[in-house]
């Protein structure tokens, strides 16, 4: 088992409800099945008790849920300090939140709306990385890995959320840096479009349309087979990275897109 007795938060754990599994349950999946001891977070305690179920429904032992907003610094200190008190040690965040709902061109973007959106998906990933990073560096190992956008680097109509994966891409390369004298790597996965139920069922549901013309329209954007990913594709990129076969790999930003970055210009 490629994380055998190895300590995992899943930040994002849960997922809201569709016909497709998302990103950070997937990935919660994968590890317990590759070995490790997951703490599921979720500021929706039902949604990461779901995980749970399907974790232990396969015979995984060990995980639990903390319930946390990830915006608040004092429940970012309390995961990390649960984590260590449950296990013992910290081997792996994998840092999964996100969202662009609400974003805007610039012009139309309320100032309110941006301060959310940064929140969340920039604040509340260095929060974590902030209260997890002494764990580590007392162990002097450790695996950090940021799920990014490929709206970080392509063309997009919103600015938010494509600026705040921007700065992850930025914060990943100074974490991976600041950190690599206390042998902790600190790594990003940039997925493109993934059939996933935050990507589908939002945009179904705010264009009035079925799913199946949003999947189609998705579909035929990436290069490879004109084929959409799912959440088990980036799960098995972050295995690779929390996995010992990544232990010279760090600093690295790693497209999950079928391509898609390779059509800019």
């Amino acid at each position: 088992m490629r994380l055998k007795d190895k300590i995992a938060i899943v930040i994002g754990a849960g997922q809201q409800p569709g016909e497709t599994i998302g990103n950070g349950r997937a990935t919660a999946i994968r590890f317990a099945q590759e070995g490790a001891k997951v703490l599921l977070v979720d500021s929706n305690e039902d949604w990461a008790s779901e995980t749970l179920h399907m974790i232990e429904a396969e015979d995984g032992a060990g995980s639990s849920v903390f319930k946390a907003d990830i915006t608040d610094e004092e429940q970012c200190k309390a995961l990390a300090a649960t984590c260590a008190d449950r296990y013992g040690r910290i081997d792996v965040l994998h840092n999964n939140v996100g969202r662009s709902r609400g974003d805007r061109g610039t012009v139309e973007l309320d100032g309110d709306m941006w301060d959310e959106l940064m929140t969340l998906n920039l604040k509340g990933m260095f929060l974590t990385c902030k209260h997890v990073l002494p764990v580590m560096r007392t162990q002097n190992s450790g695996a950090i890995i940021n799920v990014s956008s490929t709206s970080s680097i392509a063309a997009r109509p919103t600015i938010a959320y494509k600026t705040g994966k921007g700065a992850v891409n930025t914060m990943t390369h100074h974490l991976a840096m600041e950190n690599a004298p206390y042998g902790i790597r600190v790594n990003a996965i940039v997925p493109g479009l993934m059939d996933t139920p935050m990507a589908i069922e939002r945009r179904a549901s705010e264009r009035g349309v079925g799913r199946e013309v949003i999947r189609d329209e998705r579909h035929a954007q990436v290069p490879l087979q004109n084929r959409m990913g799912s959440a088990w594709d980036v799960a098995n990129a972050a295995l690779f990275l929390a996995s010992d076969e990544a232990n010279y790999i760090t600093g690295v930003l790693l497209p999950v897109d079928g391509g898609l970055l390779g059509k800019i210009g």
